[in-house]
């Protein structure tokens, strides 16, 4: 891992991926769940970045032919929605652009780890983002998940993710009370968030389309940075690089996007989810400048 906690987040590092986000505007397709797929579209709009939910075999693959980052959550897996999600992740393997996977419920069905399996051997991601339980299930670690919830303790979860980063090559996100970032080499602890974002349901969803959104932005920027340019040398590490720093940007985001949704008016967890999206398409570059990073990364593998 490059030394996130000195150089890769600061306060100016993390406007400059906001305004990345708004000025590049990059398609972001989801294969999500119907349950919260109008959040997602909507969360990925609010980014800056542009929604479309293509999502059935044959279009989905076209429209990935397009995009600049696609996200795979199997919160519900009919058989013709796994072929989209093998389609679409192909098309985009073979273009270069980041593919994130969202296995919601792995573990908790035999069905939902087949997907799981079936993707990860058939497709390259950039990254991983689940729950604790979801993230130590795919690691081969000891796990309970109930429904699309995890439940327990995971005292060991910074190694976890870090030996699933090692075993698939993507960055890992497990996302819970605090979330963790990690590569191959070590785990950072993101402290940011509310307690009132475990009380909406979908908000892992959401926080998987920040992590495409935060990840096409980044790979169009540095696109564009390189045009008429030759190929680097060490190319592919740079995009292993990319991909965390745009992880860690985006956990961060949305957790303080989650922190100051609470400054609004909000009586519940139902207004308080408007209070939420709200936040989010007012996290502005200036916000991101005037974030306080006392306390908030932690490397802890």
């Amino acid at each position: 891992m490059t030394e996130p906690l000195e150089g890769a987040v600061t306060g100016e590092s993390l406007a400059e991926s906001v305004r990345a986000v708004r000025s590049t505007e990059p398609l972001v397709q989801a294969l999500t769940n119907t349950v919260t797929m109008n959040d997602v579209a909507n969360c990925t709009l609010y980014w800056g970045a542009l929604p479309v939910m293509a999502d059935s075999p044959g279009d989905a693959a076209e429209m990935a032919d397009l995009a600049n980052a696609l996200l795979l959550n199997t919160g519900q897996v009919p058989e013709t929605k796994v072929e989209a999600m093998c389609e679409a992740g192909r098309r985009a393997n073979e273009r270069g652009i980041p593919v994130v996977l969202d296995p919601v419920g792995v573990g908790s069905t035999p069905t939902r780890q087949a997907v799981a399996e079936r993707l990860l051997s058939e497709l390259e991601f950039a990254v991983i983002k689940g729950n604790y339980g979801e993230i130590s299930h795919l690691a081969g670690a000891e796990a309970e998940v109930k429904g699309v919830e995890s439940v327990g303790e995971y005292d060991e979860i910074g190694e976890t993710a870090r030996a699933l980063a090692d075993a698939t090559g993507a960055t890992v996100v497990a996302s819970g009370v605090e979330d963790i970032v990690a590569d191959s080499e070590s785990a950072v602890r993101v402290s940011a968030g509310h307690e009132l974002m475990g009380e909406v349901v979908g908000t892992g969803c959401l926080l998987g389309t920040t992590v495409a959104v935060f990840c096409g932005a980044l790979e169009l920027e540095c696109e564009g940075e390189g045009e008429g340019e030759g190929e680097s040398e060490d190319e592919g590490t740079d995009g292993v690089e990319d991909d965390l720093t745009a992880a860690l940007h985006a956990a961060l985001a949305y957790g303080i996007a989650g922190e100051r949704a609470t400054d609004g008016e909000y009586e519940g967890p139902a207004s308080y989810r408007i209070s939420f999206l709200d936040s989010i398409a007012g996290f502005t570059p200036e916000r991101a400048i005037e974030v306080d990073f006392e306390g908030r990364l932690e490397r802890i593998v």
